[in-house]
């Protein structure tokens, strides 16, 4: 077993000093502000502040479109509103109350369900270059990453929460080889994302081959994470971005904590 790769078990983390060492009240739990939605829908951006509550969040903002202000209005009393495009995605236009509400928070969460825009592209693009501190990127906003993924890839304190489809275009876009492929062996892949994590730093966070891989700064673990699990992805985001931001110096320790306590 490589030294720079561990096992964690489903039913004992690795990292247990994190588990207790957690605040006990709410207000030193951090602050994370929550992103996405379009007008089609926002189902990616409500369940990630669901289960921030479950993970543990001092306390979570939403910022969604105003395209789905008649839609969501006041019953979604976390739910704060930015300027859409005619489509009903975020326009560029939000950047200012993107940076504004970011700025309060601890940790940002682009949870997904931003649709395919070209200003929604250029709005994330310049969040991630004038944004200081953590971001995590979950379902199709790592999709903005995959064309041009220096954005991501190289900025530091960038967790991705990605699929093996995901990973496998944007590592072939960055010109890393060997490519990542979906038959790749368990122990070729832990030694990809180590290679891979080794000289990008963004943190990456992976299911695949019934396991959930971590990958930080060339460190991977893996936690076995059955197939008839259900949907995987915006939930495991949340809980990431929640332990993210209360141990933002071990960022390793935290992802792979949380990976366990979605189990």
């Amino acid at each position: 077993m490589h030294e720079y790769w561990q096992r964690q078990d489903p039913d004992k983390a690795l990292f247990t000093d994190l588990i207790w060492s957690r605040p006990e009240n709410r207000h030193h739990a951090g602050k994370l502000l929550i992103v996405g939605g379009n007008k089609y829908g926002f189902a990616a951006p409500a369940e990630a502040f669901s289960e921030a509550e479950k993970a543990g969040i001092g306390t979570a903002r939403v910022l969604l479109p105003d395209s789905l202000y008649k839609t969501v209005g006041k019953a979604f009393t976390a739910g704060e509103f930015a300027p859409s495009t005619p489509s009903g995605s975020f326009a560029r236009t939000a950047l200012a109350e993107l940076l504004a509400m970011a700025a309060w928070s601890d940790g940002v969460l682009l949870a997904g369900d931003l649709g395919r825009n070209s200003e929604t592209a250029v709005l994330i693009e310049q969040f991630l270059q004038k944004m200081p501190g953590l971001i995590t990127l979950g379902k199709d906003a790592v999709d903005y990453c995959l064309e041009t993924p220096a954005i991501c890839l190289d900025r530091p304190e960038t967790t991705l929460i990605i699929t093996i489809a995901q990973l496998q275009k944007l590592a072939a876009n960055a010109k890393f080889t060997p490519a990542f492929t979906f038959d790749m062996d368990f122990l070729n892949l832990v030694e990809a994302l180590h290679n891979f994590t080794a000289k990008h730093p963004a943190n990456l966070v992976m299911r695949h081959l019934d396991n959930v891989f971590v990958a930080v700064n060339g460190q991977v673990s893996t936690t076995r994470y059955p197939a008839d699990q259900a949907a995987w992805r915006t939930k495991t985001a949340a809980h990431a971005a929640t332990w993210w931001l209360q141990n933002p110096t071990k960022p390793f320790e935290a992802l792979t904590t949380a990976t366990h306590e979605v189990l």
